[in-house]
């Protein structure tokens, strides 16, 4: 099942972020808070028996690229907003392989489209290039991010 983000989901989806992300590249639990406290419906959160197995976070804003400043700012969030950004993509370790990501996004792009937008942008490292290739998304390049001190590419996904 497929699901809006509720508040007691908040420890479970912080340990799921600092297992999927380099310390430096994961948002912290108070990160977290102030995003599902923002925007609660751009969560789409996978859980099954009770198990919170994969989620995808991000913020709807009328800008059309990704900023480093967004993913602390969760004030810049705007509801009817034009793009729909996506900060993390994660799946607990222990059940990566099964497609859970894949089916995920699958709602995320759906939903999207069902809310007006233009599409959706999110960066992401070199070897998830084609993953994302896969939904659509058209890779535009070194991004100008520097989260955590890492190479992204920029991937929009136009409606």
């Amino acid at each position: 099942m497929i699901r809006e983000v509720k508040l007691d989901d908040l420890d479970r989806l912080s340990e799921i972020e600092a297992a999927s992300y380099p310390k430096a590249e994961a948002a912290g639990k108070e990160s977290i808070r102030k995003r599902m406290e923002s925007f609660p419906e751009c969560f789409w959160i996978l859980e099954e028996d009770g198990i919170i197995k994969s989620f995808i976070n991000g913020m709807a804003t009328d800008e059309a690229d990704l900023t480093d400043i967004m993913y602390d700012d969760a004030k810049l969030h705007k509801k009817d907003g034009e793009w729909q950004m996506i900060f993390s993509v994660v799946t607990d370790e222990a059940y990566r392989g099964c497609g859970l990501a894949r089916e995920v996004m699958n709602r995320v792009i759906t939903d999207s489209k069902a809310r007006g937008r233009k599409g959706i942008v999110l960066t992401c490292k070199d070897r998830l290039r084609g993953f994302y290739g896969e939904f659509g998304y058209v890779d535009e390049g070194i991004s100008q991010s520097n989260h955590g001190d890492t190479i992204w590419y920029k991937m929009r996904l136009t409606f």
